[in-house]
């Protein structure tokens, strides 16, 4: 037993550190990230590793910190509905993304919790925060998604004021349109509603108050009238 521990530990410590552009399989990529506990975020997107950068405010940290605030009072109101930040996904053999935020449906949905603790599958909703379009966030990474019918995918291009909110269907990626008065709303998750101009404009007060009314709508009702949901009054504050 001492001998085999030993062995082991050689093994772990002779590993090679994970790299930008490494090109692995998912199972060497997961020894080599579990074995840097100082690294916070790696990706696997189509057998290449991406690592993030340094977080900044502005562009990111805010950002993020308003979407999480608002999927968390979604889902406090949506029995059934389970969100996560920043978790590991293994979507395929070659794509193991760590999405900025997700939903997924923890019945009737297509992804599970492994034994380990890792989201299997692909999530229902994915949302990355992007620098700009030319962040790989709308390339391959788009891309996976899609092919994995990841159902709804929202990027936020924070340098180019832009979200776009894309919908799977027919194997494509169609992106989804505000309606009259700027409003985005999810054809998966009833009375997920987004306010586009207040979200790009840090006015979180707005963007709850909107997903308040979606929250209020029948669709919304009616998904969860056997399931104890319970609303939340945000337009008083």
């Amino acid at each position: 037993m001492m001998i085999s521990t030993i062995a082991q530990e050689k093994k772990r410590v002779k590993l090679p550190p994970l790299e930008n552009g490494d090109r692995l399989t998912r199972p060497e990529f997961e020894q080599r990230y579990q074995a840097m506990t100082h690294i916070k975020k790696a990706e696997l997107i189509e057998g290449v590793v991406y690592m993030a950068s340094p977080v900044r405010v502005a562009s990111h940290g805010t950002p993020h910190a308003h979407i999480i605030t608002w999927l968390g009072v979604y889902c406090s109101a949506t029995p059934g509905v389970n969100l996560a930040d920043n978790a590991t996904v293994r979507l395929d053999s070659d794509n193991e993304p760590q999405p900025d935020a997700l939903l997924r449906k923890e019945e009737r949905g297509k992804s599970s919790i492994s034994e380990d603790d890792y989201i299997e599958g692909a999530p229902e909703l994915i949302v990355e925060i992007a620098a700009s379009s030319a962040a790989y966030d709308l390339g391959h990474k788009l891309n996976v998604y899609r092919r994995n019918e990841v159902q709804e995918y929202i990027v936020w291009q924070v340098h180019d004021r832009r979200i776009d909110w894309f919908k799977w269907k027919e194997g494509a990626y169609v992106r989804l349109e505000p309606d009259s008065e700027g409003i985005l709303k999810s054809e998966v998750f009833p009375g997920l509603w987004l306010g586009v101009k207040p979200l790009l404009e840090g006015n979180l007060k707005a963007v709850l108050a909107i997903l308040q009314s979606g929250l209020e709508t029948a669709e919304h009702q009616i998904n969860d009238k056997d399931k104890g949901s319970r609303s939340f009054d945000f337009r008083s504050l």
